[in-house]
């Protein structure tokens, strides 16, 4: 497939900022911006880069498997290793900054291995579109001084997705997904068990076969996003049947379905603006 002139420009210019890296850690997390990533990095240079993805009780099973087999799928060298954000009690308490505390243990893990294995620097896949949203993580990354290629090459989540396609990564579709403490509301403790009983609703949920969705949980209340193509299906008396089902089970008391539908970040619309002003 061949590219417009502009997206095959910044295409060229991902390469060069990749190979002008050295020997590089890619933060992965198997989503379409650090999985492209990854590839491109693999593609630039060769054996001189690793991919590197945390597993955590964050980190849901479906995306650990699905990211360890693309990396197979396309020969990318990976290499898994265990966080202990959940150990923090800064992390733990699930105020504004838990992305900055987990991105932080992210990069200090990521650092060892850059030292230990000889590499020249660490790159993540944040875009250029994530820089209109609130991401504390960003912030970690900037103190840990992380290379951002994707975002300096001027690449929004639209174009990665171009131009994984037109490498023909299966990827280049996939759903957005975030880590699974961004489920749970701001100010409610992030446990082994509560991460656990969102990873199980939304396993549930996937195997009825819906595609875009969270499940947000509000304590004794869980709120069900599903993308707006797909609430027409959730919004039947047998879909309500089987979500009551499914969550009563995991040991809700009140089951809800929201009726905006999903979207990314929705758990941010209740913080301050002051706190969302200063997000990166």
């Amino acid at each position: 497939m061949q590219l417009p002139p502009n997206l095959a420009a910044k295409r060229a210019a991902l390469d060069l900022h990749l190979r002008s890296l050295g020997r590089t850690l890619i933060a992965y997390s198997g989503g379409v911006d650090s999985a492209f990533l990854a590839w491109a990095a693999h593609e630039a240079s060769g054996s001189n880069m690793l991919a590197v993805i945390a597993d955590s009780p964050s980190l849901a099973r479906t995306q650990l498997t699905d990211a360890t087999a693309f990396a197979g799928e396309q020969g990318i060298p990976l290499e898994v290793i265990a966080t202990d954000e959940l150990e923090r009690p800064e992390y733990a308490r699930n105020d504004s900054s838990r992305c900055f505390h987990c991105k932080d243990e992210l990069f200090n893990a990521l650092e060892e291995v850059r030292t230990r294995r000889g590499f020249d620097s660490i790159a993540y896949g944040v875009n250029l579109d994530d820089q209109g949203d609130f991401r504390p993580g960003q912030r970690a990354a900037e103190q840990h001084r992380v290379a951002a290629p994707l975002r300096d090459a001027g690449l929004s989540k639209q174009e990665i997705r171009e131009l994984s396609r037109a490498a023909g990564l299966r990827i280049w579709d996939k759903p957005a997904s975030a880590c699974l403490s961004s489920r749970i509301e701001y100010g409610r403790e992030v446990t082994r068990e509560a991460l656990s009983v969102v990873e199980q609703g939304e396993d549930a949920i996937r195997a009825l076969g819906f595609l875009q969705f969270r499940v947000r949980h509000h304590g004794d209340t869980v709120r069900i996003e599903i993308a707006r193509e797909e609430l027409t299906r959730a919004l039947t008396a047998e879909m309500a049947i089987e979500f009551t089902r499914i969550f009563k089970a995991l040991g809700f008391k009140f089951v809800t379905l929201d009726l905006e539908g999903f979207r990314s970040g929705s758990m941010n619309t209740v913080l301050p603006a002051e706190v969302l002003s200063r997000g990166h």
